[in-house]
This record gives structure tokens, C-alpha cells and sequence, in this order.
């Protein structure tokens, strides 16, 4: 409403003087007012703004007052318009009946009868001013109480979304764990069942080796077929973040390439695959198969943000970061992993949040928002970086910078390479695991290997036999078995026998809890990764106190 409007009077008298005579008497006081000609002149001022109304009765006797009386009924809550209601002579309610039936039309009138003093008309006029400027605080304060109801709707709002996507990202994490716990489960059993298998078909390739072309070939294909599903269970494991990093050294270009295939199934036809890499490439230090997961990760989301499809560039090359150029690395040599797409890019708010855990700009169902995370936690594991740059409609280019070792590749000693080393120290070993089969055939393997073995299908067995003065050089015990695990058996043998060497074997390849500081062997294995595992054991490595071994007998050499 315009200020200099919102107190001026509205004067309705087309008759006589009156319109005259009341503008003089309220300029006098210092009112402002307009002679209004009509009712549909006085209804036009009436919404451009005013603070009282003075009418002569004739001016509404004969008039069209439908347009008015709606103005009346649907003014804001706040508003009360006044009008002063001027009566024929001598026309009081009492005596004059008629003027009554506008009261009920104007609602908030004053009657003054004519002829009237000047000093009365101001009264009424100032008494009505006054009630129109009540009116205008109460609707300011009504603005404001509005104004503070729409903010706390508006947080209400703000906190009920903040609680749902709350909700959903526990739900997220429980489905995850949830997933973590059962592939964990899975990966027990489904290791149990391939180390036998592993160990059964190592034994007979080292057995038949060059007998028969024919058994090679079938058993090695059956051994790399063993070790493609170790590979998958440890996948399953990286995504449900249960896997323990394994760390090697990587020719990240033989990777990438050994991936093309992978990475062009997987992003479809409409996306054309351009692959670089520097040539004399140094070795990176990763887990070989955490990188896969990683680059196969980075180019699904280069497919999702070109969905006309595009060009994804997948390079590798070396970088070099100098003192105070990255916060987030330290000075020296990389091997930088760039995954590259033409899509459509980032705004400054998703760039910043994009490797945000459970962050996601797709529609739900369609990922957890968990990719970008853990490619990021992967790169701080292994003291390295993840870099993000994007900007709308220009694509985005993602880096992994991973560090260079120079340590030998341990899968340049791949199985199948020839037979195991010699063992240093023939051993008596008590082997204890509750599934018979892999307890059979891992016994096998290390009989092969020269040991003499004594077997146990549980804790308390094992126990019973040390504890009938069995003479044993090592104890080599599952992880995971019932009533008494590994753990607990490796306690209470360090308790009897502290510098017994103990040898933990697991299936399950997630994170198993640090029992005294033993060494560990990762179900499945073959014979090459037992023979190594056994050597350590024997010469004392991974162990803080081990004893000399009693009773050392000769190398027979492998059975």
C-alpha cells in the first residue's frame, strides 16, 4: 500500500454541499482527503488505499452497492475498513429505520446526524484514523508472524528432507554391511572348496608335468580357471569394502590393456574407448585387483554421464609433483591414472561433493554413490591422490595418482613357474582345520613339500594332542572353525608353548582381528604360495618369539 495514501479520507456526498464542507473541516485538522463523484469511484480509491470513508446516506440510497459490498466482505484479515455514515436531518437509527441496513453492508460504521459540528466530524474522523492505523500494526505483525511461519515451514521442510536422505543413506550403509557380511560368509565357503581344488590340480601338474601335453594343458586351464574365481570373491569383497589391500607392484599399462574388453562391454557401443599409455612406464605400487575395481568404477560413471553416448579416454602416464605443488601429495614420481569423458560435466556444488560417501546425482536404484568414495579412501590407502576437474557441458577427467615402487613383481614368480624352492627346515606341523577336505589335501600338499603332518579337525583336538606331550616344530590352524577359532587356539598355545611359530590359514579374506601378531595364509593357495608360507614359518619371519626348532631332520626332498 502507498504510504501517502493509506490515511487520506474518502468523501462520497454527490448532493449539496457536504463534500465541500467536510474536505474544508478535515484540511483544516490536517487530513487529507478526495471527493469521490461515485461509488465506482470511491471503490477504485478504496483499493489504491485510504484510511476512513465519509458517506452521505443519499449517496448510497439509489446506488448500485453489489461491487462495494464484495470489497467489504473480502478484505484481508487484518482490515476493518472505517466509514463515517452521514444521515438525512434528524435521521438517528431510532428515528430513521432505514439507514440501519447499512450498517450490515459497511460493517464498521459511525452514524452522524446532520446537521453535525465540525468538532464532532473530527472526533469521529480521528477515532476512525486511529482504528485504521491499529489495523495497519496488526497486519505488520501478522506479516511477520506469516513471514516466521513460512521459515519454520521452510525448515521443517529443509530438516524432514535432511531426515529422509538420513534414512536413506542408513539404509544404504545397512545394505552394504549387509552385503559385507554375506560375501565375507561366501568367501569362507567358497575359499574352502577351492583349496582343495587348487592344491589337488597344483599336485598333479607338478606330478604329470611334461608327461602328457595334452593333462598340462587341461590342468592348467583348470588352474586358471581356480584363479579367476579367487580373483571374483576378492571383487566382491572390494566392493562390499571387506578386502584387505594386497599391495604389489603393477604394470599399470599391461592392467589397462588386460582390461579393454572388460571396460568396452561395460560401457556399451555408444561409447568409443581411446586407451594411452606412456611407453618404459615405471611399476606402481597397488592392489592389482582393487585398481581394477577402481578403473572399472571411474569408466561406468563416464558412461552414466554421457547417456547420448561420447568418447572415454582411459590414460596412463608419469607425474611428477614438486615440493608444495599438491597438499595432497608429497614430493616425487607417480604413475597417474586418467579416466576422461566428454560428457556433461559438473557444477562447482557436485565437483565439491562428488566423493562424498552415498553422494549421488542419479535417480535412486541406480548406485549407492559409494563409486567415487571408494576409488578416493583406495588412492589415501596406498599414499596416493584422487583428483576430480569438471565443469558443465566440458566433461570431466578424473586422476589417480598411485606411488612407484621398485620392489620385485611377486606374480613374476606366477604358479606354474617350476616347483617350489626347496623347504629351508623340514618340520613336524600339527595342522588343524575343521573342513576335512581341505585339511587332507592341504596335508598332501605339505607331506609333498617334505613335512611330516599331524592332523586335527578342531581346537580341542589339537589341544588334546599337545597336551599328551606331542613333540611339533609348528602349528599351522584355520581361522574360522566352531566352538574354539584359530584365534582362541593360538592364545591358549602361547600360553603353554610361547615360542611354538603359528601359522593362521583363513577363508575369509576381510579383515580378521590381529592374533598376536601371526602370520597369515589366505585360502585358496597352491603349492608355491604353502611352500613360501612354510619357509617364513620355519626360519622365524612374522614371528617376534620363536624358539629353534627341536629335532631338525634331514631334507628328504619333495615326495
Amino acid at each position: 500500500m502507498i504510504p501517502h495514501l493509506s490515511e487520506r479520507a474518502l468523501i462520497l456526498a454527490p448532493q449539496g454541499r457536504d463534500a465541500g464542507i467536510a474536505a474544508a473541516m478535515l484540511a483544516e485538522k490536517g487530513f487529507a482527503s478526495i471527493v469521490c463523484s461515485s461509488v465506482t469511484m470511491l471503490l477504485d480509491e478504496l483499493k489504491a488505499g485510504a484510511g476512513f470513508g465519509v458517506i452521505t446516506e443519499e449517496a448510497l440510497r439509489d446506488a448500485d452497492l453489489n461491487a462495494l459490498s464484495q470489497w467489504i466482505q473480502t478484505q484481508p484479515e487484518w482490515s476493518d475498513f472505517p466509514f463515517i455514515l452521514l444521515t438525512v436531518r434528524g435521521g438517528g437509527l431510532e428515528r430513521n429505520p432505514a439507514a440501519g441496513r447499512y450498517l450490515d453492508m459497511l460493517g464498521n460504521v459511525t452514524f452522524l446526524e446532520r446537521p453535525f459540528h465540525p468538532t464532532t466530524l473530527i472526533s469521529l474522523a480521528q477515532a476512525a484514523r486511529r482504528g485504521r492505523q491499529r489495523q495497519y500494526d496488526a497486519r505488520a505483525r501478522l506479516e511477520e508472524l506469516h513471514s516466521l511461519a513460512a521459515d519454520l515451514e521452510r525448515r521443517v521442510e529443509e530438516r524432514t528432507r535432511e531426515r529422509e536422505q538420513a534414512v536413506e543413506q542408513l539404509h544404504e550403509a545397512q545394505k552394504l554391511e549387509t552385503l559385507g557380511q554375506l560375501t565375507g560368509g561366501v568367501a569362507h565357503d567358497f575359499n574352502n572348496l577351492l583349496t582343495p581344488i587348487i592344491g589337488a590340480l597344483d599336485l598333479l601338474q607338478h606330478k604329470v608335468a611334461g608327461n602328457d601335453a595334452r593333462i598340462d594343458r587341461l590342468i592348467g586351464h583348470a588352474l586358471q580357471s581356480g584363479e579367476r574365481a579367487k580373483t571374483l570373491v576378492q571383487r566382491l569383497l572390494g566392493f562390499a569394502r571387506r578386502q584387505v589391500l594386497q599391495t604389489d607392484a603393477v604394470d599399470v599399462g599391461e592392467l589397462l590393456n588386460g582390461m579393454r574388453d572388460l571396460i568396452v562391454s561395460s560401457v556399451g557401443p555408444t561409447i568409443e574407448l581411446r586407451l594411452h599409455c606412456a611407453a618404459d612406464l615405471p611399476r606402481a605400487l597397488a592392489d592389482p585387483n582393487q585398481l581394477e575395481l577402481a578403473l572399472l568404477n571411474l569408466c561406468v560413471n563416464a558412461r552414466d554421464a554421457m547417456p547420448e553416448g561420447g568418447v572415454l579416454t582411459v590414460a596412463c602416464d608419469q607425474a611428477l609433483v614438486s615440493p608444495g605443488e599438491d597438499a595432497k601429495l608429497a614430493p616425487g614420481l607417480y604413475v597417474r591414472l586418467s579416466v576422461i569423458d566428454s560428457g556433461e560435466g559438473m557444477d562447482g556444488p557436485t565437483l565439491a561433493r562428488a566423493v562424498e560417501p552415498f553422494f549421488s546425482t542419479k535417480e535412486t536404484g541406480r548406485g549407492t554413490g559409494l563409486g567415487l568414495s571408494m576409488v578416493h579412501g583406495l588412492a589415501g590407502q596406498l599414499n596416493g591422490a584422487f583428483t576430480l576437474s569438471s565443469s558443465p557441458g566440458n566433461g570431466t577427467r578424473a586422476d589417480l595418482y598411485l606411488p612407484i615402487t621398485h620392489q620385485p613383481r611377486r606374480a613374476d614368480q606366477a604358479r606354474g613357474g617350476g616347483r617350489p624352492a626347496p623347504q629351508n627346515q623340514l618340520m613336524t606341523i600339527l595342522f588343524v582345520d575343521d573342513e576335512e577336505l581341505v585339511r587332507k589335501g592341504t596335508a598332501e600338499m605339505m607331506r609333498d613339500l617334505g613335512h611330516e603332518v599331524i592332523e586335527a579337525a578342531g581346537g580341542e583336538e589339537a589341544l588334546a594332542k599337545l597336551e599328551t606331550g606331542l613333540e611339533v616344530d609348528a602349528v599351522i590352524t584355520d581361522y574360522k572353525m566352531p566352538r574354539m577359532d584359530g584365534g582362541e587356539l593360538a592364545r591358549r598355545i602361547r600360553r603353554d608353548r610361547p615360542g611354538l611359530p603359528i601359522l593362521l590359514v583363513t577363508g575369509y579374506t576381510g579383515v580378521a582381528e590381529p592374533v598376536l601378531g601371526l602370520p597369515r595364509l589366505n585360502k585358496p593357495f597352491g603349492l608355491l604360495e604353502l611352500a613360501e608360507a612354510l619357509n617364513e614359518l620355519g626360519n622365524g619371519e612374522n614371528e617376534d618369539n620363536v624358539v629353534p626348532l627341536h629335532g631338525h631332520r634331514e631334507r628328504r626332498g619333495p615326495r
